[in-house]
């Protein structure tokens, strides 16, 4: 099941392609994924049952991040680019180095070839891609052969291929092509596939126009669906440029006085990380910005790039005097396009946190007004909440949990071996423990709730009443837990009439008093058992021939539990100074009687 966290996060989630990367409960990456839609595809994980390895996956999900990207196939190139940097233990098809996805080569020989390749060498070829549409790749690398040929033939075999007669192949078959040819049609392929695709454009579209104008319209649908496949594989993209300048790209976003800031690392002509950073204006948001950056780089060993770039209102100056490198502003292409998707993540990030903390304030304080409000009593900015628990009436014990602007606060949480109450009454139980509570609380003249909920129904409700109102003269709201047949919360008691108040199943007072009463009633239940367990090995080891209140009181301080004791050795048992003899005794009863214990347990 999702964490609460996980649960909020999802419900934030843009509509728009990016990636996603998702982390276990130490901050490790452990899967990465790309989406055209992230809200449909990180959800799915979630709200929809898994199995086999994507199910280990989503159990050890504790958090999640994005960043967005233009279109699906920046979102695939990210995709790569993280995966190959971080080895997530759940990617499997891409942490290897191989993709799974097409690259255009130019081989590295005398007699260089195109061809496609999933799968990156250092062989000292030119590789174009990798793209996300493999049969456009194909296509793209047909239309090439044929516009800028190679060799497409096996090499010298004394005559000409049949490739060299339909104009595809520089003649490597039969004669000597000179390294310059070969250079100048590499020159052009590699102008192509960066993007410079005008004067392959305006041929094809001539020849479709021609083809239409004859009549020959299946030919003119070829060259239609030629260009469309050149522009897929070719679409202008910014995560992976042609340009090997190391450089950290910064933008920010400002808004109710916060700051988020998004780095974007382009080594290798690669996006390949980015960092974020969340934190209060005190001064301007252009001071701060400055400021960050300077600290970025001085505070830490890294070696600032080539190149920054960053927006137009930060002083370019300051920073490159400080820093000791060129510090600029693009105002299009590619860089551009980087500076604005900075800007696009840091601007989802900022209203992520503010979302969050509103359904945050709504769950916690804003739930404790709603339940205010809902009980007629105005603000409640703490409650303190009991509940009793007992087997068959023996030991019995009570547990207060206490609610703090709509959060458990573990520290003042208490609990209460009942002294005056011998047998299972929920009526003396109340009394017992609400006198001593607020008893105590009196004395020390420490603050007192603003409403008491009850674990129970009118007993405990007027058992409360009376203790505060009769002894105590106290007059603190109490509110009763009442469960319906299926062990969850209903409704509340409360008013001098124990009216029935209805509280919205959907509301966040709903929601808070199921917490409170889920959580108490595990607070009571676990110091029972702690209790129990203690009780009962205490009596089993008094019944022991030859165990006396110090011998059972070294066991108890050294072991602890029966299966300590039944796992521990006699010279272990012996080593407290106990007999080999009572040692044995001991080692044999809590062996034999470990069973029954788990059952117990169980």
């Amino acid at each position: 099941m999702a964490s609460d966290l996980i649960e909020r996060k999802l419900t934030l989630l843009p509509d728009q392609p990016g990636c996603y990367i998702m982390k276990d409960k130490d901050g490790k990456i452990i899967y990465i994924g790309k989406a055209k839609n992230l809200k449909n595809r990180v959800r799915s994980y979630f709200k929809s049952t898994q199995y086999g390895r994507r199910a280990k996956l989503v159990r050890n999900i504790a958090d999640f991040e994005t960043i967005i990207t233009s279109n699906d196939k920046e979102a695939f190139l990210l995709e790569i680019t993280l995966i190959q940097k971080h080895r997530p233990y759940y990617n499997v098809r891409l942490k290897q180095g191989h993709s799974g996805y097409p690259y255009i080569k130019i081989t590295n020989e005398r007699d260089p070839r195109m061809l496609i390749t999933n799968t990156v060498k250092k062989d000292g070829g030119y590789y174009f891609g990798p793209y996300p549409n493999v049969y456009a790749a194909d296509e793209t690398l047909n239309f090439l052969q044929k516009m800028y040929p190679l060799r497409r033939c096996n090499g010298y075999q004394k005559r000409a291929c049949l490739y060299y007669h339909m104009g595809q192949c520089l003649g490597a078959c039969f004669k000597e092509v000179p390294k310059s040819e070969y250079d100048a049609q590499i020159k052009k392929i590699k102008s192509f596939l960066n993007g410079s695709v005008g004067p392959a454009r305006q041929l094809l579209t001539k020849r479709m126009n021609t083809a239409s104008n004859n009549m020959e319209y299946e030919r003119a649908a070829e060259l239609r669906d030629q260009l469309h496949y050149i522009d897929a594989t070719v679409e202008k993209q910014k995560i992976i440029s042609h340009d090997n300048t190391p450089r950290d790209v910064f933008n920010f976003y400002a808004d109710k006085g916060w700051l988020s800031v998004q780095v974007f690392f382009i080594r290798q002509a690669r996006l390949m990380k980015r960092e974020k950073k969340l934190f209060p204006i005190i001064s301007t948001s252009n001071e701060e910005m400055t400021s960050y950056i300077v600290q970025f780089y001085n505070d830490s060993d890294r070696i600032p790039p080539k190149e920054i770039l960053v927006p137009a209102s930060i002083d370019h100056e300051v920073l490159s005097k400080m820093i000791g490198v060129p510090v600029r502003t693009p105002q299009r292409g590619q860089k551009r396009a980087l500076l604005d998707m900075a800007e696009h993540n840091a601007r989802l990030v900022l209203n992520e946190k503010f979302k969050l903390m509103e359904m945050d304030r709504r769950k916690t304080t804003g739930a404790m007004d709603e339940l205010g409000n809902a009980l007629g009593i105005g603000h409640i900015g703490r409650i303190e909440a009991f509940d009793h628990s007992h087997i068959s009436g023996a030991d019995l014990v009570s547990a207060m949990v206490v609610f703090e602007d709509g959060k458990p606060n573990k520290k003042k949480y208490r609990k209460y071996k009942l002294r005056t109450v011998d047998h299972a009454d929920e009526a003396a139980s109340t009394r017992e423990v609400i006198r001593r509570r607020y008893t105590r609380l009196l004395k020390e003249h420490a603050e007192m709730p603003d409403l008491i909920l009850m674990d129970g129904g009118e007993i405990q409700m007027n058992a409360v009443k009376d203790v505060l109102e009769n002894e105590l003269d106290l007059h603190i709201p109490v509110a009763g837990m009442v469960k319906n047949d299926k062990h969850k919360t209903a409704d509340l008691l409360f008013g001098s009439n124990d009216h029935h108040i209805n509280l919205n199943p959907k509301s966040q007072a709903f929601y808070l008093v199921q917490r409170v009463q889920d959580e108490v009633h595990r607070f009571a239940i676990n110091y029972h058992h702690q209790l129990h367990n203690k009780n009962s090995m205490t009596s089993r080891l008094d019944s022991i021939k030859g165990v006396g209140p110090k011998t059972r009181n070294k066991l108890l301080r050294k072991f602890g539990s029966t299966k300590n004791i039944a796992d521990a050795s006699v010279d272990d048992i012996q080593a407290l100074g106990i007999s080999k003899k009572v040692a044995q005794t001991v080692k044999f009863t809590f062996e034999n009687d470990v069973p029954v214990a788990k059952m117990m347990k169980n």
